[in-house]
């Protein structure tokens, strides 16, 4: 009896330490089965909170794109306000300044008709080729309204439209037109400026050339000389231009158009280095 006794507890205890390793593992495949539930759960909520900041981010740099947006919409509006400000000043005072230049014909022009009615007075043809302003007055004034809406159609097709072609064809037509007009130098300097900026550099030095020739004195001369230095170097006339170019400062020392063509004249020199 006592044999089997401890035959029966043995094989209890074996069975038990049979049976432990199989209820430890499990065991653990449970645990194991928990943590990476754990995990994932753990997993779910970073890449749930990640993707919370990255849509609250989107929707802040969606926020200060738009800022940003409507800060270029209002300056650009205002960069064209100045602009078209700007536009309005230039051409009001170039028209100032070319009517203010048809001035002094206008006041010699009683001396021209007042001679011309006596033949004992009448000037020698050497004079006479010598004063054109009076003739010149007489067509001017023919229809001064015209004359000035004509040019300013011209000159805002070119600086308020930036339309150079159709600009180059209002000059051509004022010039033809109006002959004898005080705005004649100014306009032959706007039909150069439309041929320049569209590249027509040869049609450019024509009309830079026929300011030059045709009406010394005019306020556009040094303007009209720096672009004529500006086109004959376009076309490679690398000598004519240099020299169109130094003879700005020399005949209109202190001016704009002087300082244009020295600051070129460098940058020309700095090349040959």
């Amino acid at each position: 009896m006592g044999r089997q006794r401890i035959l029966c507890v043995v094989t209890v205890v074996a069975a038990l330490v049979a049976a432990t390793p199989a209820f430890g593992q499990r065991l653990s495949l449970a645990e194991r089965v928990t943590l990476l539930e754990n995990k994932a759960n753990v997993d779910n909520q970073s890449a749930g909170q990640a993707n919370l900041e990255m849509q609250n981010r989107v929707t802040q740099l969606q926020s200060e794109v738009q800022s940003l947006r409507n800060q270029v919409e209002t300056l650009t509006y205002e960069l064209e306000q100045l602009r078209q400000r700007n536009r309005d000043q230039y051409v009001d005072i170039d028209g100032r300044l070319a009517r203010l230049e048809g001035g002094e014909p206008v006041a010699s022009a009683p001396s021209a008709p007042a001679a011309s009615q006596s033949p004992a007075a009448a000037p020698a043809p050497a004079a006479a080729a010598a004063n054109p302003p009076a003739p010149a007055t007489a067509a001017a004034t023919a229809d001064p309204a015209g004359e000035q809406a004509a040019y300013q159609a011209a000159l805002d097709l070119l600086i308020n439209d930036f339309e150079a072609d159709r600009s180059a064809r209002l000059f051509q037509d004022f010039i033809r037109d109006y002959p004898q007009s005080s705005l004649v130098p100014n306009a032959w300097y706007w039909l150069g400026e439309s041929y320049y900026v569209t590249q027509n550099y040869e049609l450019a030095v024509e009309a830079f050339q026929a300011l030059l020739a045709q009406h010394p004195g005019s306020r556009k001369e040094g303007d009209a000389l720096l672009k004529l230095g500006y086109c004959q170097l376009a076309l490679g006339q690398r000598a004519a231009g240099e020299a169109s170019l130094r003879e700005v400062p020399v005949r209109f020392p202190g001016t704009d158009s002087a300082a244009k063509a020295e600051a070129r004249l460098r940058t020309l020199a700095l090349e040959n280095r």
